[in-house]
């Protein structure tokens, strides 16, 4: 099988970006569907990268002194409404269990869609005095909603998240620990998926259910739609006083602690499929990536080729995650093409004449350059061709960014700029959701956030001509 004959296998990324999408999530091994609509098997590939961002942001979370707890996945629908406005927000996307055996349930229990309710219920009954806190958990977890419409990592019925819970003796602290996770969110999706982000706060309108405030990472995609990376949402102190958790503070008397929460999930996966994927498949950053070098042995049936494979591996795979395709039934050509497929950084290629030479040939998957190495030096060629790709990925997401996103002063620049160039668009506003639910109405834009770095781009709302209060960013999402 040729290259051109394989990658016909995969939809052109131009002609359909979603089609293309779903191609590379099944072909590339990462995930397959079940026998349950909008329920997805995450397969090993696919689940090794989630392990990866696990990995890397617990660790970061414990540098914050948090602790990881497990609580079930099964909620009553009595501690579900003790807040009203939360419940009012997930209602339409709740699964219920309403049997259990062969017998019917006094109360129905929700699958959890979050679990804000059944943390609080725990929060209240080990708060007792400001002694006690901060209180700072986080579990890794699945969860289910009911989506409408689903596609794989992206919006799935149930997904794999971590969700943090914490509570404090003081507004300004808890005020803090939620900007922190938001940065940690930021460090996750640019230093380890290699995709730049745009940090910001929700509006009233987008923020999360019971939030005072909610924070976002946003990223934007090849086609020019945003994905909600991460949020981060302090609730000040409507959970815990709808749950009733008190402390006793430092002069003696009752007070309601200040909460937060904050996840990311797996839809992580499908940001980097659809940040960093051309039409040869996925393209992992190295950091990211389950198989960082992989070995195909030239002419393996040749002799030393097979021993020289294996020698070579053995000391790579002390340092990087190296893999050996030593599969006898797929022509080199078919290898070549699986391991673009997948995106592993490096492809390490090594035949007679190279052992003859003692050198080897590297491809880079973001480039396709192929560059001759001295064996005695491939360590550290290696090193250093993974620190490139990670940078250069970053570089061309960011580039990505730059060029897809325009300014608009009026809903007719607005129309125009996200028709001809789908990207971001950055408006001044007013702060009325009646113009915000317009905008969507009109462009199918939705807010991204009021973006931390504010810039002075006009004084008017692009919707009403009223006076501005911010300068907002819009895009089409997933």
């Amino acid at each position: 099988m040729n290259n051109k004959e394989f990658v016909k296998e995969i939809t052109n990324i131009e002609e359909d970006f979603a089609k293309w999408y779903t191609d590379i999530v099944v072909k590339a091994d990462l995930a397959d569907y079940t026998g349950a609509k909008g329920f997805i098997a995450i397969k090993p590939y696919g689940y090794s990268i989630w392990e990866n961002i696990q990995q890397y942001a617990d660790k970061k979370f414990k540098e914050q002194g948090i602790q990881n707890v497990y609580f079930p996945s099964l909620i009553p629908e009595s501690l579900l409404n003790k807040e009203k406005e939360h419940v009012e927000g997930f209602a339409p996307e709740v699964a219920w269990v309403t049997q259990g055996g062969t017998e019917k349930l006094e109360e129905k229990l929700c699958i959890r869609p979050t679990s804000e309710t059944i943390f609080c219920m725990q929060f209240e009954k080990d708060l007792n005095s400001w002694r006690d806190l901060p209180i700072k958990y986080n579990q890794w977890c699945n969860v289910i909603r009911w989506e409408k419409e689903t596609r794989p990592f992206l919006r799935s019925r149930e997904f794999l998240w971590q969700e943090g819970h914490t509570i404090h003796e003081t507004k300004e602290e808890a005020e803090s620990l939620t900007r922190r996770m938001l940065d940690i969110y930021g460090n996750v999706v640019e230093e380890l998926l290699a995709v730049p982000v745009l940090k910001g706060k929700k509006t009233e309108k987008e923020k999360f259910a019971g939030a005072e405030d909610t924070y976002t990472v946003e990223i934007l995609m090849h086609d020019g739609r945003a994905l909600q990376a991460g949020t981060s949402h302090y609730f000040g102190q409507n959970f815990t006083k709808a749950f009733n958790i008190k402390f006793q503070n430092r002069d003696g008397k009752d007070e309601y602690p200040y909460q937060t929460s904050w996840g990311i999930s797996t839809r992580l996966i499908g940001g980097v499929i659809m940040a960093h994927g051309d039409n040869r498949g996925l393209k992992l950053p190295p950091k990211l990536a389950p198989i960082q070098v992989v070995i195909i042995p030239i002419a393996a049936h040749k002799e030393n080729v097979l021993e020289k494979s294996q020698n070579i591996y053995e000391e790579l795979n002390k340092k990087y995650r190296t893999k050996l395709d030593l599969r006898d039934n797929y022509t080199t050509g078919y290898k070549f093409n699986d391991w673009e497929l997948r995106g592993v950084p490096i492809r390490l290629e090594i035949g007679p004449r190279d052992i003859e030479n003692n050198t080897c040939v590297l491809v880079r998957r973001d480039t396709l350059e192929k560059t001759i190495v001295e064996l005695n030096n491939l360590e550290e060629k290696i090193e250093e061709l993974l620190k490139n790709i990670q940078i250069n990925m970053y570089n061309e997401c960011a580039k990505r960014v730059k060029e897809r996103t325009n300014i608009a002063h009026d809903l007719t620049e607005f129309e125009k700029n996200i028709e001809q160039n789908q990207g971001y668009i950055k408006t001044m506003w007013c702060g009325r959701t009646e113009c915000e639910e317009k905008i969507k109405e009109l462009t199918g834009a939705h807010s991204r956030c009021i973006p931390f770095e504010q810039e002075n781009i006009g004084k008017t709302c692009v919707c009403c001509g009223e006076e501005a209060k911010h300068m907002v960013i819009w895009g089409r999402q997933y």
